[in-house]
């Protein structure tokens, strides 16, 4: 099958040439992440609740969902959510299959519930969340769309975007909220809270994270050990910035502290999220599939959790560029950059995009005929075998926030 793929000498400064540079990654505990996990959650568990009953994935999105912020009055040593964090499941599914009625809402309820409770640990499910569930009835005239015999046919007009490898900002803001939580609050500061964000600036060859982490008060007995858990964050944060890079790092967590003024002037919390105290969250606001947001890349305004795996382009091709854009890096000798953008076309198959562009930085001196020939062999094996993106979303063997 000939597909339309380009393969383009990109005459651009690379990334870590360039003299700024500004990463974001929004934590697990970021009330946008939250809704995004709840969303993707939530499309996971209706896939396999699907392929159990009716052997297929069927019509559904669930990427509407909302979260209203609570109130609570966090104290150290305790306090206590006032009013409980409001979270609607919101978007479209398909309720039956050949006269059998699928539980949809009980399924998304208890996916939506489980997540929460394995991701905000110091959640209490009984009185500080309220989860609601609206799911509109999807169409199951569309079961040959998605039956799995054929190449499901693309939903909409739209595109995707990723881009490899890694800059050392971006492996460092990514991997510091991620470090932060499944190292250092399992091992010796339970007080950190999932709702961490992690700014990043490179001027040159200065790297300045500034680090916003609602810690948890029941966790945090006074100041001086609130004070104490950020130095420890701190040198823990720069220890972990050398694995990376060897310029100079500096980081800065909760700099809107003001610790004379006592637990209401630092960002203490009851369960570890913001979203207990003010912080509204939707889907597709904060990171992009490949878990950051990286102005100084290309970058699809899409959201991509909760939209079905099977034919959603607003999720397979932004899942599958950045696919492209880690194996083209890992395949092909003399890549400094790659950027990928796979553009869909209404109603045709998704392996026959309307165009496959990877926009490439070689490395000085390279044979650039060489790796057009091996970035669209790379290219073209992705869109032959586009289906695993489907079992790789299913399986949640791929992040999508």
């Amino acid at each position: 099958m000939i597909r339309n793929i380009k393969v383009e000498h990109l005459h651009e400064t690379p990334i870590e040439k360039q003299e700024i540079e500004l990463v974001e990654r929004k934590g697990i505990g970021h009330p946008d992440s939250i809704s995004d996990g709840l969303a993707e959650a939530v499309s996971r568990a209706l896939c396999k609740e699907y392929i159990n009953k009716c052997g297929t994935v069927l019509h559904h999105n669930t990427d509407e969902t909302q979260i209203v912020a609570g109130r609570s009055n966090p104290q150290f040593g305790g306090g206590e959510v006032t009013k409980p964090i409001y979270t609607l499941l919101v978007g479209r599914a398909t309720k039956t299959f050949d006269g059998m009625e699928i539980p949809v809402e009980a399924v998304a309820l208890e996916a939506a519930r489980d997540y929460v409770r394995n991701t905000i640990v110091d959640m209490d499910m009984e009185r500080d969340m309220i989860i609601d569930c609206k799911l509109g009835t999807g169409s199951s005239d569309l079961r040959d769309v998605f039956h799995r015999d054929h190449v499901p046919m693309a939903n909409d007009t739209s595109f995707g975007v990723g881009h490899a490898p890694f800059s050392e900002l971006e492996q460092i803001v990514y991997n510091t909220e991620r470090q932060l939580l499944t190292d250092l609050k399992k091992k010796k500061i339970p007080g950190i809270g999932e709702d961490i964000k992690v700014m990043g600036l490179r001027d040159k060859d200065d790297i300045s994270l500034t680090i916003c982490c609602g810690m948890v008060g029941k966790h945090i007995d006074d100041m001086d050990h609130y004070i104490n858990a950020k130095e420890e964050m701190t040198e823990y944060v720069l220890d972990l910035a050398t694995k990376y890079t060897e310029r100079n790092v500096f980081a800065h967590i909760n700099t809107a502290d003001d610790v004379e003024g006592g637990c209401d002037c630092v960002f203490l919390t009851v369960t570890g999220t913001s979203a207990e105290m003010g912080d509204d969250g939707s889907v597709g606001r904060g990171n992009r599939s490949n878990g950051l947001i990286t102005p100084n890349r290309p970058m699809s305004m899409e959201a991509t959790s909760g939209k079905n795996p099977i034919n959603h382009i607003g999720k397979i091709y932004n899942i599958l560029s950045t696919q492209m854009a880690r194996d083209v890096v890992s395949a092909v000798d003399e890549v400094s950059d790659v950027h990928v953008k796979l553009l869909s076309q209404i109603g045709q198959p998704i392996d026959q995009p309307l165009v496959a562009n990877a926009r490439i930085i070689p490395e000085e001196g390279a044979n650039f005929a060489n790796i057009r020939s091996e970035a669209e062999v790379v290219i073209d094996d992705w869109l032959e075998n586009i289906t695993k993106i489907t079992d790789m979303v299913v399986n949640g063997d791929v992040m999508t926030f």
